[in-house]
């Protein structure tokens, strides 16, 4: 059963954002993980990056595929999980908690109306 945590919001393209005030903690759901397999490498974002929604802003490798990550708002890149880069399986074991890929601050409060509830990305996934 894939996990999709109902106070989050999602994309598309299996991303997830957690909520709070101007930020967004940004990562791979556990739908995504569950597809790519077991991940192996992670590019990670620059701190202070300034992003358009749509921007490229790092890669996840696995044993199967490689996946680009696309930023899912505009802003600028706040905070980034460096660990990952030691521990990319994190992403695999603890995709919400741990397994974060970075936090952007976000400008346009607008782009947030185009992501997904979990109700609707749990319909996306099906």
């Amino acid at each position: 059963m894939v996990d999709v945590p109902e106070d989050f919001k999602y994309t598309e393209d299996h991303e997830w954002l957690k909520l709070d005030g101007k930020k967004a903690t940004y990562g791979v759901s556990d739908y995504a993980q569950e597809e790519l397999g077991d991940i192996v490498y992670v590019e990670l974002p620059e701190e202070d990056d300034e992003v358009e929604k749509g921007d490229m802003i790092g890669v996840v490798e696995s044993v199967k595929t490689v996946s680009d990550l696309f930023s899912p708002l505009s802003g600028k890149i706040v905070k980034v999980n460096y660990d990952l880069e030691d521990a990319p399986e994190t992403i695999n074991e603890d995709p919400y908690e741990e397994g974060w890929i970075a936090v952007i601050e976000y400008s346009d409060e607008e782009e947030i109306k185009e992501l997904l509830s979990a109700e609707k990305y749990k319909e996306h996934i099906k």
